[in-house]
C-alpha cells in the first residue's frame, strides 16, 4: 500500500541538537504494524527520558498515532537487488525530514527487557562516534550488528556516508554482504565506531538458547544484566514465546518469560 505523504507530518518539529529520537523501519509484509506499536510500548515503559519516535515505512496503516511516520528515503541503486538491509543506511542522510538531535535506531523485532536510558546517556569517546552492538558470532571482525545503534541526526556529522555507498555500490557490494558491514568499515575508516557494553544487547540465538544438544531439554534463559534481546535468523519473538524450530537441530523450547516484555 502506497503512503500518502501529505498525512505524514510530525506532531512537533525538533529544534534542539540534544533532542532524543527512537527510529525504526518497516517495509514489505514480513512484519505488521503491531511490531512498531509493541516497540513503541516497550520504549515507553523502559525509557524514562523524553523521546520522539519515528518510523520510516512504506505503509503506515495501523501504526500508533504517537509514532511519526515517513516514507523510507530512496536509495540510488540498481533495481531488483536482493534484500541486504541497505535501506537502513538512509538513516544517515545529511538531512532526514529536518530532524536534529541524537537518534537510537531499533529493529522492530527486538524485545526490551530493562531500562534503556543508558543507550542515550552513555558518553562516547568521540563526537562523531556511532555506537553499535559488537557482532556475537565473530567478534574479531569488528563488525557491528545494526539492530541497535546510536548516531547524530541532522547535524552533518557523516556527510558522505550515504553518497559514498551509492556512488561505489558495485565495488562495495562485491566486498560486503549487508549494510552493517559497510557501515562498520566506513565508520572505522572515516569516523569512529564504538560498541555497547556486551551485557546490554544479547542475542536470543547465541546467548539465550542453550547450545546443541542441550537446546532440546533446556528452555532459553535471559542473560543477567540484559537490556535488549536481539532476534536474528529464523526465530522472531512470537515464535520464541511458543517454541518451535527452523532446521531440526535448532529446536527452541518455549520462552514464556518473553511474553511479559513483548507487549
Amino acid at each position: 500500500m502506497a503512503l500518502d505523504t501529505s498525512e505524514l507530518l510530525p506532531s512537533t518539529q525538533p529544534t534542539k541538537a540534544d533532542q532524543r529520537y527512537i527510529i525504526c523501519m518497516k517495509w514489505g509484509d514480513k512484519y505488521g504494524a503491531e511490531y512498531v506499536n509493541r516497540l513503541y510500548n516497550m520504549v515507553s515503559r523502559h525509557l524514562s527520558l523524553d523521546f520522539q519516535m519515528i518510523c520510516l515505512t512504506d505503509d503506515s496503516t495501523g501504526i500508533d498515532s504517537a509514532v511519526d511516520c515517513y516514507p523510507i528515503p530512496e536509495l540510488d541503486l540498481p533495481a531488483g537487488l536482493p534484500e541486504r538491509g541497505w535501506k537502513k543506511l538512509t538513516t544517515f542522510k545529511p538531512e532526514l525530514y529536518d530532524y536534529k538531535g541524537v537518534a537510537l535506531f531499533l529493529d522492530i523485532d527486538i524485545v526490551i527487557v530493562d531500562n534503556i536510558d543508558e543507550f542515550f546517556t552513555y558518553k562516547a569517546e568521540h563526537d562523531d562516534s556511532v555506537v553499535i552492538i559488537r557482532d556475537w558470532k565473530k567478534p574479531w571482525r569488528m563488525v557491528g550488528n545494526s539492530s541497535v545503534y546510536r548516531f547524530k541526526i541532522g547535524q552533518n556529522t557523516y556527510p558522505n556516508l550515504l553518497s559514498n555507498f551509492e556512488q561505489n555500490f558495485a565495488q562495495i557490494s562485491s566486498e560486503v554482504r549487508h549494510e552493517q558491514a559497510y557501515l562498520s568499515n566506513y565508520l572505522r575508516e572515516h569516523h569512529h565506531l564504538e560498541y555497547w557494553d556486551k551485557d546490554w544487547c544479547v542475542s536470543f540465538k547465541y546467548q539465550c538458547i542453550a547450545p546443541i544438544p542441550f537446546n532440546f531439554i533446556r528452555a532459553p534463559k535471559l542473560s543477567d544484566n540484559a537490556k535488549i534481546v536481539i532476534f536474528h535468523g529464523e526465530i522472531n519473538p512470537p515464535d520464541a514465546i511458543v517454541g518451535g524450530s527452523g532446521k531440526w537441530y535448532r529446536h527452541v523450547k518455549p520462552s514464556p518469560w518473553l511474553k511479559e516484555y513483548w507487549q
